[in-house]
């Protein structure tokens, strides 16, 4: 892999290695783009087949968290964290005080929480170390579980999904068929349950399924029939990449708006969406309500605050149809271009900034 080659590609700032040879801490840290603000990005603990892969998956990341992070309005860009292991076998606290270290040389510039294998516990282990981290405990003053914030976003971002594609974002009486019932998809159908829509859902895991259906009257369907049922809304909350060629063609939903990340294959599948009619709310915009959450922990969290924060989920995703239908493009191409039309407003003016100030030295 041409490390460098592949930073220049997509503009990444910094790759960092980190290892702690004690704790066995193998860590990568990819900082994309910090043009609105530090870094924020989550920390995740995966088995990867071989550090290239770790490196690919850390640079995907970011890249991604910068776009998520514009879209939601915050004065933060994107970076994030793999750490190379096993997270039921390999963890220990010394190897998350030693990562915190590592947080605590970049002085800011990259802000961590949790992710994929990794948790609170975890989070407040690299806490120790420095201040440059969210998602801790709530008894220090943190947001705690990210999970029923993350399902709030998810449910206005239903709402506004639900009005460009029904023309009202009532969702009394709309069919909403919800893959995979973790903990963000449970609090989602517990919104939806209590406006009176009405749920299929889906999950490997049995348990899940029961507990959908015995508190919100939902009925159940075997994983490989939740593409093809007669529905309003498709809510992927569980894998990547289940708008496929195979899914597509089942699909009978007229919207998709889920907490999954990467719902695309490939982009190809967004435009097929498009030119099928079917309204998609991009993933990284509807499920932005978590770290919109966790960014109000840098300014002091206050709950009441970060709800409000969180509601406008609702109106990113209008902004989102409203790009789609002024330029005539696919919904996930004007997420992109409404995150990179305010990246690149604030380089502007801080270009604009420097000539000022450049041209206020030669005349002094």
């Amino acid at each position: 892999m041409e490390i460098f080659t592949s930073l220049q590609k997509y503009d990444y700032e910094q790759l960092l290695f980190c290892q702690d040879k004690n704790s066995g801490l193998k860590a990568i840290i990819a900082i994309h783009d910090t043009t609105l603000g530090p870094a924020l990005g989550g920390t995740r603990m995966w088995t990867y087949k071989t550090e290239e892969d770790a490196i690919v998956d850390a640079l995907r990341l970011a890249k991604g968290m910068t776009y998520k992070n514009a879209a939601a309005g915050l004065n933060l860009g994107g970076g994030k964290t793999v750490i190379i292991g096993d997270p039921k076998k390999d963890k220990n606290p010394e190897m998350f005080r030693a990562f915190g270290r590592y947080i605590q040389g970049l002085n800011g510039r990259y802000i961590t929480a949790e992710d994929v294998g990794t948790t609170e516990i975890d989070m407040d282990l690299i806490h120790l170390e420095t201040d440059f981290v969210t998602g801790t405990s709530s008894y220090s003053g943190a947001s705690g579980n990210p999970s029923p914030i993350t399902a709030l976003g998810l449910y206005h971002g239903m709402k506004a999904t639900a009005k460009e594609a029904f023309g009202t974002e009532s969702l009394e009486g709309k069919s909403v068929a919800v893959q995979g019932v973790g903990n963000v998809a449970y609090h989602l159908c517990d919104f939806l349950h209590k406006e009176g829509a009405d749920l299929i859902v889906t999950d490997i895991n049995k348990e899940s399924v029961k507990r959908a259906v015995d508190d919100f009257g939902a009925r159940a369907v075997d994983p490989d029939e939740i593409y093809g049922v007669e529905c309003d809304i498709y809510a992927p909350c569980a894998l990547g990449a289940t708008i496929n060629d195979e899914t597509l063609d089942k699909l009978k939903a007229k919207a998709v708006a889920g907490s999954a990340n990467n719902q695309l294959m490939t982009t190809k599948h967004g435009d097929m969406l498009h030119e099928r009619g079917i309204v998609y709310a991009p993933d990284y915009v509807i499920n932005a309500g978590g770290v919109i959450n966790v960014a109000d922990e840098l300014v002091g969290y206050n709950r009441e605050r970060a709800m409000k924060k969180v509601e406008m989920v609702y109106d990113n995703v209008e902004k989102v149809f409203e790009i789609s239908k002024r330029d005539n493009i696919p919904t996930h191409v004007a997420a992109d271009r409404m995150a990179e039309e305010r990246i690149q407003a604030v380089r502007n003016s801080r270009s604009q900034f420097l000539l000022n100030e450049k041209h206020i030295l030669k005349f002094n």
